[in-house]
């Protein structure tokens, strides 16, 4: 499999400072939004010593970005949350994104 090019963005990244999280997860949220940065989330495109695309990305305070990190354990997050988190985080980090006219979608207008 040929690796693709790497999808990375000084605009996303950016964008991150002073968002509120996305991932919210439940008690472990601080919601300090002069915390949040773009968190990379595991799929085809990290590997050793390469981070996820910022697409493959969510807006996450310290707490959550701990958590997702694996720095912080949070009882059952691995087992029987993290999918639906990370999936939720995402899309609407997505949404964020597009509302600030930083991602397009042809045919979508940035509300």
């Amino acid at each position: 499999m040929i690796k693709p090019t790497p999808i990375k963005s000084k605009h996303v990244r950016d964008a991150a400072r002073g968002q509120p999280c996305t991932l919210q997860i439940v008690g472990a949220c601080n919601g300090q939004r002069e915390t949040t940065v773009l968190a990379h989330l595991p799929d085809e495109s990290h590997g050793i010593a390469r981070k996820a695309d910022d697409l493959s990305a969510c807006f996450a305070c310290d707490a959550c970005h701990s958590v997702i990190d694996g720095r912080a354990k949070w009882p059952g997050f691995e087992r029987d949350y993290k999918d639906w988190y990370l999936r939720r985080a995402q899309i609407r980090t997505w949404r964020a994104l597009l509302g600030m006219g930083i991602l397009s979608i042809k045919g979508v207008k940035a509300a």
